[in-house]
């Protein structure tokens, strides 16, 4: 049991420390908002990978089943980062980008940005039948929840390095608000042309 819950973590917190969109996102409301909401958005985005890491351990036939849906849902993630990054780029005040200029809960906000990123079931479709196929990872329910157990608080941990090591990077450099948003900008820009050439080259599923 020890040793699934430490296979799911491992294999979360490592996909998790790779600069990302989301990483980044709880680096910036932990330096703008606190420790708290920063956690609150953690853990939503964590729920959520979770759920997909569950479609990917047994609900595969569903999923090729909507295989139009996930890809609608692809080209709106395309869409939304390229305008949340030119947003965030041409900022000019020093005041908070587009996406953290609301009252949204940011639990919420976690729950959306991780629903709204469907590439994550591709990666732990990867991940999982390559570990059942060579029987790293046995099957069933038991194996299957405490595998995604560990993957929860790995990502909550890869999360963690993000929220308190990218604070007191930020804290040590004295970044200002206006040139987090520009590097914001640049992270989802980036994310959605690598999301773009996914659409394009390797839809999903």
């Amino acid at each position: 049991m020890i040793y699934i819950l430490f296979l799911g973590f491992l294999v979360s917190f490592l996909g998790q420390l790779p600069l990302g969109n989301m990483s980044f996102t709880s680096t910036q409301i932990a330096i703008q908002e606190g420790f708290k909401k920063a956690w609150q958005f953690a853990i939503g985005a964590a729920i959520v990978e979770m759920l997909y890491l569950r479609f990917a351990l047994t609900g595969m036939d569903w999923v090729v089943r909507h295989r139009l849906w996930f890809l609608a849902l692809g080209w709106l993630t395309v869409a939304m980062f390229l305008v949340l990054g030119r947003s965030a780029k041409k900022q000019q005040r020093e005041k908070k980008a587009l996406l953290l200029n609301n009252k949204l809960n940011r639990f919420l906000l976690g729950l959306m940005m991780s629903a709204l990123n469907p590439v994550q079931i591709p990666f732990w479709f990867l991940w999982t039948s390559t570990f059942i196929q060579t029987k790293v990872l046995p099957v069933g329910p038991l194996a299957f929840n405490l595998f995604t157990i560990g993957a929860g608080v790995g990502t909550l941990s890869g999360f963690a390095a993000y929220i308190y090591g990218g604070n007191w990077l930020v804290s040590k450099m004295n970044t200002s608000n206006k040139t987090l948003n520009k590097v914001m900008g640049v992270i989802f820009i980036i994310t959605a042309l690598i999301q773009l050439w996914r659409m394009v080259w390797k839809p999903f599923i």
